[in-house]
């Protein structure tokens, strides 16, 4: 599945930090600017999976689940 998000990077002194506005919750660190991409990529994965099962725990068992792609 092919997922965008923005991903805000800072420097702070020796360390990249970054976040993402779209996934509350969802941030970096490296020493590279690709660490730290690599990092909240992480992160964000991390979060979704975290979410769908929970929201998936919940659902009663006559609900019909589908996926959806974005593209």
């Amino acid at each position: 599945m092919h997922n965008e998000f923005n991903a805000v990077i800072e420097k702070d002194g020796e360390w990249f930090i970054a976040y993402s506005p779209e996934i509350p919750g969802a941030n970096g660190q490296g020493l590279t600017k690709e660490e730290c991409l690599k990092s909240l990529a992480d992160a964000v994965h991390l979060i979704l999976e975290d979410r769908r099962r929970d929201v998936m725990r919940g659902l009663p068992k006559s609900a019909i689940k589908e996926k959806i792609i974005l593209e």
